[in-house]
């Protein structure tokens, strides 16, 4: 589906890992106005620049116009969001799209076992980046009265499988997160939705899964091109989702 991102501005979180650098990926093929991916290593950054400048030189359209920027922020620390949003807003004048990657996993204990650091990290990670991102992307979106956000959360967060207590908490408060921002913007034109996929094919999954059937499990592009539809007017009509996205289970 070829969804109309022109002219559009376009933040994606994280945008550098494994699902974000997919992510990030398909929002090019749609050649919006720019694209601002967020980023915490160096050496993830530069792959995938390099990626795009090779994508750019053998496949792009000649008239694509696309700005492409890369920029290091902790969005677990509200100075630097508060930051990154008001350069943003500084140069291009709106956010009309955030796509929100970033996240973690810890699991593997029992409830008794999980330190408070280990609990205290899930929820930073997966729960109070996605508030605070959203709190001051959200802010600039009202004053538009348009604009579309996507986080991504889990099918933990729904239901969990034990011995993940601080995972599965994360992710169920941000599908209540998701669910309370999308009743406070009804009637702006404003769209605010998670995804909840299962287990996604990255090389850092294989490595922590290495006897599973990788074929069962979701590719991190198809994951991508759910997102970009969520962003997009063709999801228009779609609010305070939670979607579940599956393997072949």
């Amino acid at each position: 589906m070829d969804h109309d991102f022109n002219n559009q501005v376009i933040l994606i979180t994280g945008g550098t890992g494994a699902l974000g650098s997919k992510v990030s990926e398909s929002f090019l093929n749609f050649s919006p106005k720019a694209v601002i991916i967020t980023f915490r290593s160096e050496n993830e950054m530069q792959q995938l620049r390099a990626k795009i400048l090779d994508r750019e030189n053998r496949e792009r359209k000649e008239n694509s116009q696309t700005l492409i920027e890369f920029m290091k922020v902790d969005i677990t620390r509200e100075d630097e969001i508060k930051t990154l949003i008001s350069n943003i807003l500084e140069k291009y004048g709106q956010i009309h799209v955030l796509a929100n990657v970033v996240g973690g996993y810890s699991g593997g204990k029992s409830v008794i076992e999980v330190s408070e650091d280990e609990w205290d990290k899930m929820m930073s990670i997966n729960l109070k980046s996605a508030f605070l991102v959203s709190k001051h992307v959200l802010s600039s979106m009202k004053i538009k009265q348009y604009g579309k956000i996507v986080h991504v959360s889990s099918i933990t967060g729904s239901k969990a499988n034990g011995n993940d207590s601080a995972y599965a908490s994360s992710k169920a408060g941000l599908i209540r997160l998701v669910e309370s921002m999308a009743e406070e913007v009804k009637g702006l034109r404003i769209n605010i939705n998670c995804v909840l996929p299962t287990i996604i094919d990255t090389e850092t999954n294989r490595a922590a899964m290495p006897t599973s059937n990788f074929s069962k499990w979701i590719p991190a592009e198809e994951l991508a091109k759910v997102i970009c539809f969520l962003c997009s007017e063709d999801s228009k009509i779609i609010n305070g989702v939670a979607l579940p996205t599956r393997g072949t289970f």
